[in-house]
């Protein structure tokens, strides 16, 4: 199957023997405590000491042949002797590299209602290369952000980076948007998209149109 249901977790390369899942489930928690301590980007996002995918000097941070099946041209697939691949750890917390670097590279999953079809798309898109499409660079002419609606502790999330659009439009449609109220310490809108208010931000449900494009474009599908 090229999709994911619910409590199901993709092939990807990933060994999926009986010892490395009892290695994981040992050792998950530690490797999220140790990624903890790494610099986080947008919340979810372990930011690379070198690299990204979205700017990037050379290839060297591009998955190579890897996504989602129908869609585009990536494709997971079980580990066999691949040096630089994903594997999956229930965790308490989502944590992950942006981008491929390098080895065995964790994508966390939450065990608080994560593991599901867009959530794990968000995640992979990440693992891919991408941030939070609220965080693009160009984002302050689509919408506002009401820092002062958002926890204090949580702000980084919508800081604005340094990003590779690839001649792609603002989605507001984007699996990677988040919600209007995503960190909201007062129920206030922390996002508002602009010049229309009323416009629906963030989903989990599928890629978009303009997600799937970025994915292509950016793997020379």
């Amino acid at each position: 199957a090229c999709f994911f249901t619910v409590c199901s977790v993709l092939r990807i390369l990933v060994v999926m023997s009986t010892a490395e899942l009892h290695e994981r489930n040992e050792l998950g928690e530690a490797s999220i405590q140790q990624g903890s301590r790494e610099l986080l980007l947008e919340g979810d996002i372990v930011l690379p000491r070198t690299r990204n995918a979205l700017v990037c000097a050379n290839n060297n941070c591009f998955w190579k042949n890897a996504d989602f099946c129908n869609k585009t041209c990536i494709r997971f697939v079980d580990r066999s002797t691949e040096i630089d691949y994903l594997i999956f750890s229930l965790s308490s917390q989502v944590l992950l590299f942006s981008g491929r670097t390098g080895g065995k590279q964790v994508v966390s999953l939450s065990t608080r209602g994560c593991v599901y079809h867009g959530i794990v798309q968000h995640e992979l898109n990440h693992a891919l290369g991408f941030y939070h499409e609220h965080t693009r660079s160009d984002r302050d002419s689509y919408v506002t952000i009401n820092w002062q609606n958002i926890d204090p502790t949580m702000q980084y999330n919508f800081n604005k980076e340094n990003t590779n659009n690839l001649n792609t439009p603002y989605d507001y449609s984007s699996v990677m948007h988040y919600g209007k109220t995503a960190f909201t310490i007062n129920g206030l809108n922390t996002i508002t998209p602009i010049p229309d208010a009323s416009v629906q931000i963030g989903q989990r449900v599928d890629l978009s149109v303009i997600d799937i494009q970025r994915i292509n474009t950016l793997y020379n599908c």
